[in-house]
């Protein structure tokens, strides 16, 4: 039987796999369906929308089906959806299937993340989300190569869904190992009350909302790359889809290594020094963007994924550490459900305004919530001294 470190290494792969193929087949999706390339905004914040919900909820879900089966049914949803999205014909219900891949993502992204704070270094938390860097990064490859060969985009989400329904397949041939996962108290605030005896409002808990904040600036980078990014190198610099594909790739290859050498570098920074670390990296790239050398310009890409790497990560894993450990299942989901609607809120509004105006203006944008992010979390670090 495979060891549980080694199966939630895998279930990780399984979490960047759907998150990337999205952008890079929508060159090709929105000409087929006959729609506009800004509807990308829409049909992406719906996703958004029901991950980020089933988050804020996830620390009640967890409590009473237990990590092991909401993993399961949460990646085997993913996998129905992909099939789904693959055989649709036409947008309508391409979106409901969007729908099943929003609830599957939510409710596992929270559990797994909330487990490996408490149980896990944070070297053990980079590792975990370099194999979602596995799965983000391969996703586009996946894409291009039925895209370069004239297949259409509806084999390559068919080809991850298989991936799915097998990772889905190995968590249900070990559930047993979860066991342990199951007898853990998740404690919950619900029946908590503060020192004069009112009841207590998690949302009022110091720094929250800045930390809050600080992760759905970066996932603002993230979602804008990953949806628009393609989009941004065919109107901009004239690449054809599976070109554009490759780049984006690059990107998410970007992050995986940033994820396995943060994990190294770990054992000396704190998950604080690595967030900024990471951030100035990640501006560094963005700056990279601007220079007018074509093609050779979008190794920012590179950097700025290898920059983005430890940030969200860490941010999660410094949650118990921040808050304290008692109620970090709801506080992982607070920071996963609002981060998503905060980063989905600025790839909708940057995709209207892109599509209506010109696309040039992505690394100006990018760089702005780079510096808010920086901002955010300096603000968060400050407020929570006292905790630390």
């Amino acid at each position: 039987m495979v060891s549980l470190l080694v199966i939630i290494y895998i279930v990780f792969i399984s979490l960047g796999l759907p998150d990337s193929i999205f952008g890079v087949s929508w060159p090709v999706v929105h000409r087929e369906f006959g729609i506009a390339e800004s509807f990308a905004s829409i049909y992406s914040i719906i996703t958004g929308i029901c991950s980020g919900g089933v988050s804020l909820f996830a620390g009640i879900i967890l409590r009473k089906f237990g990590t092991p089966k909401v993993t399961f049914v949460s990646i085997l949803l993913t996998a129905v959806g992909m099939f789904g999205v693959s055989l649709s014909p036409n947008i309508v219900v391409m979106m409901i299937f969007t729908i099943i891949m929003g609830w599957g993502a939510g409710a596992i992204d929270t559990g797994l993340n909330n487990y490996v704070s408490l149980h896990y270094e944070s070297r053990h938390m980079n590792w975990l989300h370099c194999f979602w860097g596995v799965g983000v990064t391969t996703s586009p490859l996946i894409m291009a190569l039925f895209l370069n060969d004239g297949a259409s985009w509806r084999n390559g989400y068919k080809a991850i869904a298989y991936i799915q329904f097998a990772i889905a397949f190995i968590v249900l041939l070990n559930l047993n190992k979860w066991k342990r996962i199951d007898k853990e108290n998740i404690h919950t605030f619900e029946e908590d009350t503060t020192q004069n005896g009112e009841k207590l409002n998690i949302f009022k808990i110091e720094g929250l909302f800045p930390a809050v904040f600080s992760q759905g600036f970066y996932c603002g980078i993230e979602f804008i790359i990953g949806t628009w990014g393609a989009s941004y190198l065919v109107n901009t610099q004239n690449m054809e889809p599976d070109s554009a594909a490759r780049w984006i790739s690059l990107y998410y290859g970007g992050i995986m290594l940033g994820r396995l050498v943060s994990g190294f570098a770990s054992k000396k920074q704190s998950d604080n020094q690595l967030i900024r670390t990471g951030t100035k990296i990640a501006f560094a790239g963005l700056v990279c963007m601007l220079l007018p050398l074509e093609e050779i310009s979008c190794c920012g890409l590179l950097l700025i994924g290898f920059g983005c790497g430890p940030i969200f990560p860490c941010i999660l894993h410094s949650v118990p550490e921040r808050f304290g450990e008692k109620y970090s299942a709801d506080l992982t989901g607070i920071h996963m459900g609002g981060a998503y609607s905060v980063g989905f809120a600025f790839q909708l509004l940057f995709g209207y305004i892109a599509t209506t105006t010109t696309f040039k203006i992505t690394p100006f944008v990018l760089i702005v919530l780079c510096i808010m992010m920086f901002i955010t979390n300096e603000l968060t670090i400050k407020k929570t001294k006292k905790h630390i």
